[in-house]
């Protein structure tokens, strides 16, 4: 045999070898709800309150692997501050999901009801949600300088999120920024901007929300159950 000519073993091949590509890894996401645009956007009216935020995007990205889902909100007052503290307490029960609270700071608004006739003081206080459009974009920033994902979702029509959309796109190019506006109305749904910036764009389904609710009774891990608020 000359020098250098090749030697062919296939004997020593073993026989599980395939020279078919490798499946391509799933994704890792994150995924980063603006609660309350979410509940004005898709939720409020209609019988999907009590929804199981881990089951829901499970179905919706069921090819990636969802690491973390973070839920950014404020507690409210009022009637409707017993029913959220019992969904944020379910929530908190589900392994994928973490709540992030806001706050409300009231601030003085002027009204504009010009056929008002009431000639006293026309300013009156009104509470305004703080912190979660901050919060939320300071957690893409970080999540992605520290590589905790390939994939960020988020759920929003908040244009305040355009500064942290244009910097991990700046910075990490290829990340993939995935938008899910919630909306029923074309109007509130627009998000011409945001949905601009974002890799892709799409509005969240409402179909799939009916079959991603919370039992009605959730175990809380101590024995008791947190039971689904009577007009949910």
């Amino acid at each position: 045999m000359p020098v250098g000519q090749p030697i062919w073993l296939p004997f020593l091949i073993p026989s599980s070898y395939s020279t078919a590509p490798l499946a391509r890894k799933t994704s890792r996401i994150l995924v980063y709800i603006d609660g309350f645009n979410l509940y004005y956007g898709a939720i409020k009216g209609g019988s999907h309150k009590w929804l199981n935020l881990e089951k829901y995007f499970q179905k919706l990205r069921n090819n990636d692997d969802i690491k973390r889902i973070y839920y950014f909100t404020a507690r409210v007052s009022g009637p409707s501050e017993k029913n959220q503290a019992a969904y944020l307490e379910a929530l908190a029960t589900l392994s994928l999901v973490e709540v992030r609270l806001g706050r409300f700071k009231f601030k003085s608004v002027k009204c504009r009801v010009r056929a008002c006739t009431f000639a006293g003081w026309k300013l009156f206080k009104s509470p305004e949600e703080k912190q979660t459009d901050v919060a939320i974009g300071i957690q893409m920033v970080v999540d992605a300088f520290d590589d905790n994902c390939d994939r960020f979702v988020l759920v929003t029509a908040d244009s305040d999120l355009l500064p942290a959309i244009r910097t991990i796109k700046l910075r990490f190019p290829k990340k993939e920024i995935i938008l899910y506006v919630p909306a029923t109305s074309t109007i509130r749904g627009a998000a011409t901007e945001l949905r601009g910036a974002a890799d892709k764009d799409k509005t969240l389904p409402l179909d799939l929300l009916r079959h991603c609710h919370l039992p009605a009774r959730v175990p809380d891990g101590a024995g008791g159950f947190i039971e689904k608020p009577a007009a949910w």
